[in-house]
């Protein structure tokens, strides 16, 4: 058979449901293998939203998303969606083509070294030189991209080596378990947890897989200590739980860390270093207990006194059956924290002010939300108001970038997330500018005849970077933009697009969409005047309470 028969061969393998792409002629014989595959292609509008949509994908479902382009400025495209999935830790197989590589006729047009630029931004990064090679290249970089910690492959696939004839056959699959943590690490664990008095429980980005949802519960169920999570933790236990604190959705100053100031020992589950730690270890007289797949990168802001080091969900386990509850735990501050967070999350969610405020437009998503229906948000300065006030209520049903922080990756996540759970109601949240980034992407969701509700909120500006420069006492400056009218953008595609007027419009609208089929562009004037007072210069004159 053709090589780039095999590598569609391979490919089915593994078990690949979609490639997400925007082929060139490099691809060509890819493309035509890939014709008569079960697999089912993607056409995108641009290359960074292929690679996004795969992200999410192997975001979801923990097998990876693959995504296609061709050489030169098509690959180069990828390089944002590979330091996406890179650092937000989703595995995503990339595939770019390439001239010939044995008998080239073109010079130096169009290429790159694009196997040496994806390099420091995926865990493998090779090229197809024989076809034959193919089955283990192939093998490799789904198995690097899936292994913990997850991430980006890049397959180099040049089109002279697509027209080999080869002999060779895919790998077979096996699976691997985790390897379990130490007994011993485990034993001592549950003695540190034992001898503290005011433990608390922080679950980070690492904690969002299969299993560890059902083990954490059992966990937090039996010891009763309460916990907080990061942006990326949200919803591995649900934010309705009655030992929920909060999420730590700023990186200081937050009434969260005032509880964070007086644990003496801290259990950090599946911690990862792309986040902003809510805390800082520098004499602040508590411990830290590590519990994650793998060690962790220690600076001087992180530095835990004991690892657990292996499957999580695994570890958790052994540590509920055998730790003891203990009396002199005192949990009481902490609750008295939580009075405080909820009284303030609890402000403005009924506020008809117009435009509308960013915690009357939580609200109203939320109330419109089943627990495991999805929200994929881009990034702006409601990622933030989100992050805190949005309460998730199952594993990955928001879905926020803390890692890269990419704007114009909201539109294609939810895009992607709704084909991997069309059962479920998807929300994009996006800024105005996020969303202009790749706007395109509607004809791609018409196309796929996706039933979606994209939210537009417009503020006429570059909003978070506006905050920060009004933080450092700069004058506003260089932020500002018009915007089309959104509603005859949404209809020029075929899409259907609102606008709205009123506050008390929002709720009946929402619900409209959702329950409608199609794809809904709803643009929603926000009112960002609160960042300083609810997110800003007020919490930086906390006062913990007694």
């Amino acid at each position: 058979m053709k090589a780039s028969e095999l590598f569609i061969r391979c490919l089915e393998n593994e078990g690949v449901e979609y490639i997400f792409g925007l082929p060139g002629e490099e691809n060509l014989d890819f493309l035509e293998s890939l014709r008569t595959s079960k697999i089912k292609f993607v056409l995108t509008r641009h290359e960074q939203g292929a690679g996004f949509m795969a992200a999410t994908y192997g975001r979801l479902t923990g097998k990876s998303g693959v995504c296609l382009s061709t050489l030169g400025p098509g690959a180069t495209n990828l390089v944002t969606p590979a330091a996406y999935a890179q650092l937000g830790a989703m595995p995503i197989v990339i595939i770019t083509g390439q001239k010939p590589v044995h008998s080239s006729k073109q010079g130096l047009f169009q290429i790159i070294d694009i196997v040496d630029v994806m390099q420091p931004l995926t865990k493998f990064s090779k090229q197809v030189l024989r076809g034959d090679r193919i089955p283990a290249i192939i093998r490799n970089a789904f198995r690097r991209a899936e292994t913990e910690r997850p991430g980006a492959a890049h397959i180099e696939f040049p089109e002279d080596v697509a027209e080999e004839i080869v002999a060779a056959k895919p790998i077979a699959i096996h699976s691997v378990r985790r390897p379990d943590a130490d007994q011993l690490a485990i034993d001592d664990a549950v003695e540190r947890l034992e001898q503290a008095t005011h433990p608390i429980i922080l679950i980070g980005a690492g904690a969002n897989r299969k299993r560890v949802s059902m083990m954490l519960n059992r966990f937090i169920d039996k010891t009763g200590i309460p916990f907080l999570d990061t942006q990326m933790g949200k919803g591995v236990i649900s934010e309705d739980h009655e030992l929920f604190l909060g999420t730590a959705a700023l990186s200081d100053h937050d009434y969260l860390h005032c509880a964070i100031e007086r644990a003496d020992l801290i259990i950090n589950v599946g911690h990862d270093v792309v986040e902003k730690p809510p805390f800082f270890m520098e004499d602040n007289g508590f411990d830290v207990i590590h519990i994650n797949f793998t060690p962790p990168q220690v600076d001087e802001i992180y530095f835990p006194q004991h690892e657990v080091i292996g499957d999580i969900a695994n570890a958790l386990g052994e540590m509920e059956k055998a730790v003891t509850v203990q009396n002199h735990w005192d949990f009481s501050y902490f609750f008295r924290v939580k009075q405080v967070v909820d009284e303030k999350l609890a402000e403005n969610i009924d506020s008809d002010h117009f435009p509308i405020l960013p915690q009357r437009i939580i609200s109203d998503v939320r109330k419109v939300m089943r627990p495991f229906d999805i929200l994929a948000l881009d990034n702006g300065m409601f990622k933030i108001w989100f992050a805190r006030h949005y309460r998730a209520l199952e594993p990955n049903t928001i879905l926020l970038d803390n890692a890269l922080a990419t704007m114009g990756a909201g539109l294609p996540s939810a895009m992607a997330a709704k084909l991997v759970h069309p059962e479920r109601r998807v929300i994009a949240v996006c800024g105005d500018g996020g969303f202009m980034m790749n706007s395109q992407e509607i004809e791609t969701a018409l196309r796929m005849k996706l039933n979606l509700v994209v939210l537009i909120l417009n503020d006429n500006s570059y909003g978070m970077i506006k905050w920060k420069q009004h933080g450092m006492d700069l004058p506003e400056w260089g932020l500002d933009f018009g915007n089309p009218d959104f509603v005859k953008y949404a209809e020029s595609y075929g899409a259907h697009g609102f606008r709205v007027e009123s506050t008390k419009d929002l709720l009946p609208l929402l619900q409209q969409c959702l329950e409608a089929t199609g794809v809904y562009i709803i643009e929603v004037p926000i009112d960002y005047s609160q960042n300083d007072t609810v997110l800003g210069n007020d919490l930086s004159q906390k006062v913990c309470v007694s």
